[in-house]
């Protein structure tokens, strides 16, 4: 079942044909579609080293092709501060073979997503894991922003504007969630202000951006999806706490960078517009997006009634 009505699918067979036409150098890697519960992009191995992303919806060239030398200079930019493995930008490349498309080729990382079967168990328990994302949030926030402020897209601004959005979600969820609940939770998140200046941040730091190492898959090994690095408000990618953590390693987490009360809270709401989302939109054509907002909200639920 395809995730989006316009979605663009793309083959194996098209994918070599795409290498073999603009890059002659890895002709005859072998090539191989990663299962992924990834929403944006169908991710292709190639060989051992290197990876190709194709956006599945339909999006102008020309327009696509701005974005993907943004999303390359902005992983760049953050290859340079993190403190874990993350994907390096190779190459662009062209529309060709039947798909409509740019596309782009970047560094492959090892590891294990925190999204696969079993691995979030490992993590979300984990005060070491916690320490670790700790670690890679808190250099994301010493980057220099160069005077740049928050864009105005997507998450990461003012949380009243999202009211439309989570709206819609609302009237989507009716027979999936508990919405009265949750329209109360909301109504007490959507008006906390903020005093810090933006900061930069990753922006989606959900399991299936996230690599995990170690035996027990409790260690932070990379991070992926890197191409939103941006300013924003630096309660953005606490986020993370919410979808990847239980409440121990999340007071770790917050420990670890002094988030105060209010920034703390202002995550919480972030998360809350992101898993409301992914709840009813991904049900049946993404269950692992679709269960990771539920049980994000379930822990928003949770922490908001020790609260009261």
């Amino acid at each position: 079942m395809t995730m989006h009505e316009d979605q663009v699918d793309v083959t194996a067979e098209t994918v070599g044909a795409l290498i073999g036409e603009q890059f002659p150098q890895w002709r005859g890697r072998e090539i191989r579609l990663l299962p992924s519960a990834g929403t944006v992009n169908a991710i292709f191995r190639i060989g051992d080293d290197l990876s190709a992303r194709f956006p599945l919806q339909l999006t102008g060239a020309a327009e696509l092709l701005a974005v993907l030398e943004q999303e390359a200079e902005a992983g760049a930019e953050l290859a340079g501060v993190s403190t874990v493995p993350v994907p390096e930008p190779v190459a662009l490349g062209k529309p060709g073979a039947g798909y409509p498309m740019p596309w782009s080729v970047q560094t492959w990382l090892a590891g294990t997503v925190a999204s696969d079967a079993g691995a979030e168990a490992g993590v979300g328990g984990s005060d070491g894991f916690a320490r670790d994302l700790a670690g890679f949030i808190g250099a994301l926030r010493t980057a220099d922003t160069r005077g740049r402020v928050f864009g105005g897209g997507g998450r990461g601004g003012v949380l009243t504007q999202h009211d439309g959005w989570v709206e819609k979600c609302f009237a989507e969820s009716g027979e999936l969630l508990d919405v009265p609940r949750l329209r109360e939770v909301w109504s007490r998140l959507r008006g906390l202000g903020r005093t810090g200046a933006d900061v930069m941040s990753h922006g989606d730091l959900i399991p299936g951006n996230v690599l995990v190492v170690g035996d027990g898959l409790d260690r932070l090994g990379g991070v992926l999806d890197t191409g939103g690095f941006a300013p924003a408000d630096p309660a953005l990618d606490l986020v993370g706490g919410w979808h990847l953590l239980e409440r121990g390693p999340r007071e770790v987490l917050r420990r670890e960078l002094g988030c105060d009360d209010l920034e703390w809270e202002r995550g919480k709401a972030w998360a809350f517009v992101q898993a409301m989302g992914t709840v009813w939109y991904y049900v049946e054509s993404n269950p692992t997006m679709s269960r990771m907002g539920r049980r994000t909200l379930d822990r928003v639920l949770e922490s908001t009634e020790e609260r009261t």
